[in-house]
């Protein structure tokens, strides 16, 4: 379950806000792995969803290719001060999962706002190594 230590509203604008990043390494992305999903499409409409209120960028691959398509959303520094802890999800593969990381994010993200109940299904914790990685 992905829970919150405390909440509170969502960070100022000042503040740095959540980052995104979608894996596009060996099997994220790859039409081959995950059938049916618009890959190329995918970061656009999330950036969209979003309307600028976290940065999203593309990775090579992340190391968890048996959860492919995989999105790690990074609280933003309100976030990571009330608790909030990246929050990795995968199997990510279509647009209503896209719109719930995004409305959780407009939100507050990790820390500051719950996220929708269906993200629980998507969310899986990582080594540390590979969660080091993504979090360096």
């Amino acid at each position: 379950m992905i829970t919150n230590q405390s909440r509170r509203a969502a960070p100022a604008a000042s503040s740095a806000p959540c980052r995104v990043t979608v894996c596009r390494g060996c099997c994220c992305g790859d039409a081959r792995k995950v059938p049916g999903t618009d890959h190329a499409g995918q970061i656009p409409r999330l950036r969209a969803a979003l309307g600028g209120a976290a940065q999203v960028r593309a990775s090579e691959c992340l190391d968890v290719c048996d959860q492919a398509n995989v999105v790690v959303v990074q609280p933003s520094a309100a976030g990571r001060a009330a608790g909030g802890r990246p929050v990795w999800l995968g199997l990510v593969n279509d647009d209503d999962a896209l719109a719930d990381i995004a409305a959780w994010i407009r939100a507050g993200g990790p820390g500051l706002a719950e996220p929708p109940g269906v993200l629980d299904l998507y969310a899986f914790t990582v080594s540390r190594r590979v969660g080091k990685a993504v979090e360096g």
